[in-house]
């Protein structure tokens, strides 16, 4: 495996989320709970990463902000925009496959 400095690493690693939030902006059509059901996480669970970070680093940020990062616009505007409402087998999917607590 190719040895990278610290720096190359989290250069990698940004330009990868950067990625990652662009193509999800892009396909609106897949819903947060498909996102939930077949990889286990969604766009408010990416935002909640990045604030969470951000914290960790000693940012204070919104839940309000980060969702914006990540969605591109305000979160009652994406779901004004995009969001459906869940079919039956989209919520019972998500009850059989959610962390039991």
């Amino acid at each position: 495996m190719t040895e990278l400095s610290e720096d190359q690493r989290t250069a990698l690693e940004a330009a990868a989320f950067r990625r990652l939030v662009a193509h999800l902006r892009t396909r609106s059509d897949v819903q947060n709970i498909d996102l939930m059901n077949l990889a286990g996480f969604c766009r408010n669970c990416l935002s909640n990463w990045y604030r969470e970070a951000a914290e960790t680093s000693g940012i204070r940020m919104s839940k309000e902000e980060s969702r914006e990062i990540v969605y591109g616009m305000p979160y009652d505007e994406w779901q004004a925009r995009h969001q459906r409402d869940a079919s039956d087998e989209q919520k019972a999917a998500f009850e059989r496959n959610r962390p039991k607590e």
